[in-house]
């Protein structure tokens, strides 16, 4: 574990960031399409404040254009 997160969580966060970044959204733009503050990204994937919820990887797969699925391993960890 990182900062209290599992690694499941941290493999999460990092897709999740490979995945905006392919699609050349910044932090401070993905966190704005999701009504959030502007440094809600940047606290998650600096894995310091915050996590992502259920809902956040709902929301963030539709932003991205891409299945909540593709932020999971396809194995356990």
């Amino acid at each position: 574990m990182n900062n209290n997160l599992f690694e499941i969580e941290l493999y999460i966060i990092e897709k999740v960031k490979a995945i905006r970044k392919e699609k050349g959204l910044t932090q401070e733009q993905l966190s704005l399409r999701l009504d959030k503050g502007v440094g809600f990204i940047g606290d998650i994937e600096s894995s310091k404040k915050a996590k992502y919820n259920i809902k956040h990887l709902n929301e963030i797969a539709k932003i991205l254009e891409c299945s909540p699925k593709d932020f999971w391993p396809d194995f356990p960890l």
